[in-house]
């Protein structure tokens, strides 16, 4: 898009994660031993492409942020028609998902363990994501850190760039002030218009599975707002 400004070098950037670690257990040392080599894509292999990923041309959903990837697992499983792939920063979510994937023998998944941002801007061609996933990314609540949000301007414009038309850009959260930031910020965002009404959230989709934070807000009485919204130019 000519109104998609260049990108900076990523050690400029103002990040949307905060780095962690913890050990793997069990099962997610497992998983990266025995199934690492066939689910984990890395930017070092060059441009994603997907008939060589998947031997196929099908819609493809992209997840960012997948946690432990319980619900992204249940999501591939239930559309085997669609291929999915997931961006998680944090190894243990990636060593998780390879063992239940690759147990599970689901074969329309891959993921990235890097940056987003990066994974987005070098790996995927434009006009070629059909959904992209943003489910219960860190609110990052003090005012200081809002600039660490993933919808925020510059990024919505990124994930425009990579949607194809008509591709919807797919987010949940259970922080009402950041739904009230995305629904904010995405009503205003060129080339997208709200797929449910204009200034509304839209209903919970039945195809979104229930995550663990959506069942912990609920236990803690928080309300959860899924916004969903096309690209149309």
């Amino acid at each position: 898009m000519s109104d998609t400004p260049a990108p900076r070098p990523f050690t400029e950037r103002i990040k949307t994660f905060m780095p962690r670690s913890s050990p793997l257990n069990t099962s997610q040392q497992r998983g990266l031993d025995e199934f690492s080599a066939r689910y984990v894509l890395s930017l070092a292999r060059g441009p994603f492409v997907q008939e060589q990923v998947f031997g196929r041309q099908a819609p493809l959903t992209l997840e960012i942020g997948f946690g432990m990837g319980k619900t992204l697992v249940e999501m591939a499983q239930a559309a085997p028609e669609r291929d999915f792939v997931g961006i998680e920063i944090h190894k243990p979510g990636i060593a998780q998902l390879c063992f239940d994937a690759g147990t599970q023998q689901v074969s329309n998944l891959r993921c990235y363990c890097e940056d987003a941002v990066q994974v987005l801007e070098q790996a995927f061609a434009d006009g070629s994501i059909d959904t992209l996933q943003l489910f219960f990314p860190d609110p990052w609540q003090k005012a200081r850190h809002h600039k660490r949000r993933f919808v925020r301007p510059d990024l919505i414009a990124l994930v425009r760039q990579k949607l194809r038309i008509g591709g919807r850009f797919h987010m949940a959260t259970d922080w009402q002030p950041y739904a009230e930031w995305m629904l904010e910020h995405m009503e205003a965002a060129p080339g997208f218009r709200n797929a449910w009404q204009a200034g509304q959230y839209h209903p919970r989709p039945d195809w979104r599975p229930l995550t663990k934070f959506e069942q912990r807000g609920q236990r803690q009485g928080h309300g959860v707002w899924d916004l969903i919204h096309e690209r149309i130019d």
